[in-house]
């Protein structure tokens, strides 16, 4: 038997309110985006990035170690996690690991939800 096609419906008069034309991401942008957003989506990493922001300079490790209730593996997991979305920084001070904020990796959360964000969310309207 052979599918029948269904007749187009056509809305209402007056239905909706035209959208707003959205540019689209570059591919680059968006993979950048959704590695942060996917570093970010843990609690855990989400105020582990929060501490290392909050400092002008880099945090050692063993700092990031004593405020979380977490074994040392299980820490230096997730640094890698957001350091390889480019959320942070890490340079050796002998045998110590320091971390920072990204200025980039910031920059691009911050334009990505601007991108994202009707432009009267944005505003907190």
């Amino acid at each position: 038997m052979p599918a029948r096609k269904s007749p187009a419906r056509k809305p209402p008069e007056r239905c909706c309110d035209v959208p707003p034309k959205v540019r689209r991401m570059k591919a680059s942008d968006a993979r950048a985006a959704v590695a942060a957003f996917r570093a970010l989506g843990d609690p855990t990493r989400l105020e582990m990035w929060r501490l290392i922001s909050a400092h002008d300079e880099p945090i050692c490790v063993c700092d990031i170690v004593e405020r979380f209730h977490l074994k040392q593996p299980t820490i230096s997991h997730h640094l890698k996690v957001l350091r390889e979305a480019g959320l942070v920084t890490v340079s050796r001070r002998g045998i110590w690991a320091h971390y920072a904020r990204d200025a980039k990796g910031t920059a691009g959360v911050r334009s990505a939800l601007a991108s994202i964000l009707p432009a009267a969310c944005a505003s907190g309207v």
